[in-house]
């Protein structure tokens, strides 16, 4: 099932011949369920793909920016800008006006495709931006002024496939786009097509050898999903089915209703879902609770995912009942809560990887018993361990091209052998596993000159009942023997519930006993010095990771 003649265009061509009736990719709207057949996803790209080349006259290279939620028509946006020779620049639709106007000034796109959501954002853009020539709305029931939707294109399916070079630049990811330069990674077809081919291997070791249908929560513009929960999970002939929702009784239901059986998550998403299935069982009788505690203390020792799913049936019922696990990755999973999906009979494999190695490096698919892991490098990497600063280095072929107009940026990012940095400290176990233990940039220098990773507090924390969100920060001091050194600081956002029983200073005081006595697991030195208690949610990405950076801005800014 791999890809044949090694060229990324086959993955369509190929697909379309071996799968052509199955349920590609789907998505419930107000009309009900629109889903396209891999045979017709085939025909949509390549309808689209004769506009942009015959209607349009865009050339090989230029650039194609999609900006719109997640949904079936995003991936023959992604297929048509491949069959047209073009760079696609999906963007994430939470950016604002001026952030988005600064990556665009950077990539410099012919035109820009929209869900009807984004109009509005695209016809300012355009205005801005001389570079953009066309807009293209993706929705089918779309009001839009005048504006084209593809659903309107002439039914012409002879577009003339464009090949590329291996070498030659597939997507341009956005990392960054609001202080200095935005910063565009380039990924390369080699990229993609050594990514596919390693987690073929990975996934193969995790899923049965048939159709696996799968629900995509993440943006299509985050590359984790774009490469496995699209390219990946469509090169093994899987349906994937989008939500608009986020909300867990929403994904639940469209779990039940298509049988869902596999997801690539995030760790905030686990934690919302464990958070919700706990919820469940607090509202149920004291028997029933007494049944799950002993049923859960009994399965720590059961060592079959089936027996564990007839244990929790009813859990198991509330995900549809065919619900196999997960991928999770774009940040650290909290061993605690993959311990508690694992006990119930769902499989938790923590990834490992970064928008620069386009993305995935790891995928922890043996080491059931040691979640913290992020599991053995795939196939084409090598990794080191840089002895002085404790970084994972990498080098493999899909590691990226470098960064779009950047050069000094990009020889940066690069050890003079050619080793990526990654940012990370990591330390190889004896078996080859990685296991990651916090971020340079992130760590924390104390008066004695001890070094703190906040991640390793955070992750103690997180255990808290009370706790919702906790970010640990290292402040300077600006004054006395201390001067310029930094202290600890935790911010927390206390559970929600809590304000509902108790006054907001109840609340705070709560949490910080809390703190102060799970701080006891911690050396003396990484227990925060400071415990800053607010009510509002933390700065976050796309994918529920709190920005560090904005956190700190917020606090420094009060």
């Amino acid at each position: 099932m791999g890809l044949r003649n090694n060229n990324i265009l086959s993955l369509l061509e190929v697909k379309t011949e071996d799968y052509g009736e199955r349920v590609a990719l789907g998505m419930k709207n107000s009309f009900g369920w629109k889903e396209f057949t891999y045979k017709g996803i085939g025909l949509l790209s390549r309808k689209l793909a004769h506009y942009f080349i015959n209607e349009l006259g865009l050339q090989k290279g230029e650039r194609l920016a999609i900006l719109s939620e997640s949904k079936p028509e995003y991936g023959a946006c992604v297929f048509a800008s491949i069959i047209s020779g073009l760079v696609t620049v999906p963007l994430d639709v939470k950016l604002t006006k001026y952030e988005l106007k600064s990556i665009l000034s950077d990539c410099q796109p012919s035109i820009i495709l929209v869900s009807q959501y984004c109009l509005d954002m695209a016809l300012f853009l355009k205005q801005e931006l001389p570079s953009i020539k066309h807009i293209l709305v993706i929705d089918e029931h779309s009001y839009n002024n005048g504006i084209k939707n593809i659903y309107e294109l002439p039914n012409n399916y002879s577009a003339k496939w464009r090949l590329r070079n291996p070498k030659s630049t597939a997507l341009i990811i956005y990392t960054s786009g609001t202080t200095g330069a935005p910063k565009g990674v380039e990924i390369t077809f080699k990229n993609i097509t050594a990514q596919l081919e390693d987690l073929k291997e990975a996934l193969e070791a995790i899923l049965p050898p048939r159709n696996v249908k799968t629900l995509s929560i993440l943006p299509m513009n985050h590359l984790f999903e774009m490469t496995v929960g699209f390219s990946a999970f469509l090169n093994f002939g899987f349906s994937v089915y989008y939500t608009q929702s986020l909300k867990p009784k929403d994904i639940l239901s469209i779990m039940r209703e298509k049988q869902i059986e596999f997801m690539i998550v995030v760790p905030a998403f686990l934690r919302l879902l464990k958070t919700a299935i706990e919820a469940n069982i607090n509202k149920s009788s004291p028997i029933e609770k007494s049944v799950f505690k002993f049923l859960y203390h009994f399965a720590k020792f059961v060592p079959f995912y089936e027996l564990k799913k007839i244990l929790f049936k009813k859990i198991h019922d509330e995900f549809g009942g065919e619900f196999i696990g997960c991928i999770s990755g774009g940040a650290p999973l909290d061993v605690e809560v993959g311990k508690f999906f694992e006990r119930i009979g769902i499989r938790v494999y923590q990834g490992y990887g970064l928008s620069e190695t386009s993305p995935v490096v790891s995928v922890n698919t043996d080491k059931r018993n040691d979640l913290a892991s992020v599991g053995r490098p795939l196939k084409q990497y090598e990794t080191r361990i840089d002895k002085e600063t404790g970084e994972l280095q990498l080098r493999g072929a899909s590691v990226m091209k470098g960064y779009y107009n950047q050069p000094e940026l990009t020889a940066q990012t690069f050890t003079e052998d050619g080793w990526l940095h990654t940012g990370d400290i990591a330390r190889i176990g004896k078996d080859n596993h990685i296991y990651i233990t916090g971020r340079i940039k992130n760590m924390i220098v104390l008066s004695g000159g001890k070094k703190v990773f906040p991640e390793e507090v955070e992750s103690v924390l997180e255990k808290s009942d009370y706790i919702a969100e906790v970010c640990v920060l290292g402040l300077s001091r600006v004054f006395g023997v201390k001067d310029n050194t930094e202290e600890i600081v935790a911010v927390v956002v206390p559970k929600a519930y809590l304000y509902t029983q108790h006054s907001d200073s109840e609340v705070e005081q709560i949490v910080r006993a809390d703190i102060k006595s799970l701080s006891q697991r911690l050396t003396a030195y990484k227990r925060p010095v400071s415990i800053i208690v607010s009510k509002d949610s933390l700065p976050q990405t796309t994918t529920r990771k709190i920005k560090r950076k904005d956190v700190k801005n917020l606090i420094l800014s009060k």
